[in-house]
């Protein structure tokens, strides 16, 4: 699939460095080039040889280098690659691309080029989790930047949470899904999915069954049709798919807040099963048995993500579809809700219990605009989804 596809890597300076080597021959297997930038950080733990060695050309590192510029200047060097790949990313690296600055090789290079840039961030999840990283973040998807990770998990410090760098192959589908010849290349497509979770105490909370079954079929298939794909989650028992954005939430605040942040895109999906109520002051100690009864619990509607984005005044996607889970009167429920929400389409299904739907691997719609409504046979969520995403693409086109 990467055939005669040209990355340009930069190498970050951090313990995760290690995992660029394999990512270079994974690369490189599937028929990538792969021109190496090594920052002096980088250098610190793994050497221009074996970089060299395993991406078959000489590694850029120095920026005032007149042997390199007299080669490849570094204008043109960040300018043909079809894609720019930060892996690792660290903090630093993260904050100079937020902020412009270009005092080195890689930094210069990310602020000349007009390529699209992926980045695999890999920090000590303090400094992934501290405010300035956050806002850096924020600023780097605003600008269109792509991100792979982090995951969570043991780090080399000894720690444990989010900030670890997402594995080789995590990376290569993602490069894969971005650089895929389909009719959404070039489109950028949100996607929400899975249940969300409102907290009662610190240990529980309200939820509903949805598995995140469909948003993740969803994800797949449009990724598969070159689309770039934000997928904004929550805690749902499938994992999203590979070759994605991803931003994992837990409450519906919490998701709006994200929705907002990946916005604007081409398109938008609402395939979450949001919860409408959340419990309006959550205790943040453990609710015990008392003699006095059962505890009082006081409710506050959630935000309507669909309707919100729908009605957007500026920025609205071009294309706004909302999922209508009914357990009766199916089709006129659905109907009203695309009304009163505002969005383009609805897919309408029956999760009653007896249908198995929700949780389960098939799904059984009706695609509900302004053309009336469709039924679809009941068939997979995988077929679902790429039925959905090859009408997206034609609307799209």
């Amino acid at each position: 699939m990467l055939a005669g596809k040209h990355i340009l890597l930069i190498i970050g300076g951090g313990i995760a460095a290690f995992k660029s080597l394999d990512l270079i021959r994974r690369l490189r297997e599937r028929g990538a080039e792969v021109t190496p930038v090594l920052t002096a950080a980088g250098s610190e733990f793994v050497t221009p040889l074996s970089v060299s060695a395993l991406a078959g050309k000489p590694v850029f590192q120095a920026l005032f280098d007149l042997n390199d510029e007299a080669e490849m200047g570094h204008i043109q060097l960040s300018r043909v690659a079809d894609l720019v790949v930060v892996a690792p990313a660290t903090a630093d690296l993260m904050a100079k691309m937020a902020q412009g600055l270009a005092n080195d090789l890689a930094s210069t290079l990310l602020l000349a080029t007009d390529t699209p840039v992926l980045i695999a961030p890999a920090m000590n999840v303090r400094m992934w989790q501290h405010p300035a990283t956050q806002r850096n973040i924020e600023t780097l998807m605003a600008d269109g930047i792509g991100m792979v990770g982090p995951n969570a998990g043991d780090m080399a410090c000894g720690e444990f949470g989010p900030g670890r760098m997402a594995e080789p192959l995590e990376i290569v589908a993602n490069i894969e899904a971005r650089l895929a010849d389909g009719p959404l290349r070039g489109k950028r497509i949100l996607v929400t999915s899975g249940p969300t979770h409102e907290p009662i105490d610190p240990v529980r909370y309200i939820a509903n069954r949805s598995s995140g079954a469909q948003g993740a079929a969803l994800g797949r298939a449009l990724a598969a049709l070159g689309a770039h794909v934000v997928f904004v989650t929550g805690p749902a028992d499938v994992p999203p798919p590979e070759g994605v954005e991803v931003i994992r939430v837990q409450t519906a605040l919490q998701m709006l807040e994200a929705v907002q942040g990946a916005l604007p895109a081409d398109a938008a999906i609402f395939a979450a099963a949001v919860a409408d109520w959340r419990v309006s002051s959550a205790s943040d100690r453990k609710l015990k048995k008392s003699k006095d009864g059962l505890p009082e619990l006081s409710f506050a509607e959630n935000p309507d993500i669909l309707k919100t984005v729908s009605r957007m005044p500026e920025g609205r996607p071009g294309l706004v579809i909302g999922f209508a889970a009914e357990t009766n009167d199916v089709v006129d429920n659905a109907t009203a809700k695309r009304a009163r929400k505002g969005c383009d389409w609805i897919l309408a299904n029956d999760v009653s219990p007896e249908t198995g739907i929700m949780g389960g691997d098939e799904n059984a719609v009706t695609l509900i605009s302004d053309a009336g409504a469709e039924v679809w046979q009941r068939m997979g969520k995988d077929a679902v989804a790429r039925k959905l995403a090859a009408r997206i693409a034609q609307a799209l086109g």
